[in-house]
């Protein structure tokens, strides 16, 4: 299988899949692509139908859209158990991914993933605060009702957490106070092997993408870190 990404500081589309294959321990062959100055993923038409990453090929056929690789990859390896086994949990879970997967967008628009950045207090519009309270609303009844078994969304790591990834990275860019549920659950997510890598990788970039930092009119050293 091969996995086309682009940049790890910005790409929180690419983050999800990356991050479910890796966490999963499932092989695969990352390609790696990276935005232009105007957000487009350079070279990306010989590998997404759409134009878009992320893209996974599986035998010499592609698989887009985020949502749609995880669906493909856990059915391809039903023994990591990517969604939960017990058919209420895996309707939550599947409804949450869906939700993780159209909604937020004020969120997204205004507290782009930017992973090398520290960007406290910015972002902050009413709207982005409803998606805030929205995502920490999730976590709590899931963790609840169903993660009572580790310290993920449903006890083990599923498809649910790979799609809340880039969420926990951008609570921590723009230094968003969370209540003591959703901040146990974020600090867990970001301490998986699967998510360090990606994250580590991502803050050793040094490409500046226009596009993707709204609040910084040019690269500085004081930006990183």
């Amino acid at each position: 299988m091969r996995m086309v990404v682009a940049n790890k500081n910005y790409s929180s589309w690419s983050m999800r899949p990356w991050v479910l294959l890796r966490q999963a321990g499932i092989p695969f062959e990352e390609v790696p692509l990276w935005f232009g100055q105007d957000g487009h993923v350079e070279g990306i038409e010989r590998w997404s139908p759409t134009g878009k990453v992320p893209v996974l090929w599986i035998d010499e056929e592609p698989v887009w859209d985020s949502l749609a690789i995880c669906e493909a990859v856990a059915e391809l390896y039903p023994d990591r158990a990517l969604w939960p086994a017990d058919p209420v949990a895996r309707r939550y879970a599947r409804s949450m991914c869906a939700e993780m997967h159209s909604g937020s967008q004020e969120l997204r628009r205004n507290m782009p993933m930017n992973l090398r950045s520290r960007l406290p207090g910015l972002g902050r519009t009413p709207g982005s605060e409803r998606d805030i309270a929205r995502v920490v609303s999730l976590w709590e009844s899931c963790r609840s009702r169903f993660g009572i078994d580790g310290s993920l969304l449903f006890g083990h790591f599923t498809c649910a957490d790979a799609m809340f990834a880039p969420v926990a990275t951008r609570f921590r860019t723009y230094e968003v106070s969370l209540p003591s549920v959703a901040e146990d659950y974020c600090t867990s997510l970001l301490a998986l092997p699967g998510v360090q890598a990606w994250c580590d990788a991502g803050r050793q970039e040094t490409q500046f993408v226009s596009a993707d930092e709204p609040y910084a009119a040019k690269p500085n050293a004081a930006h990183d870190g």
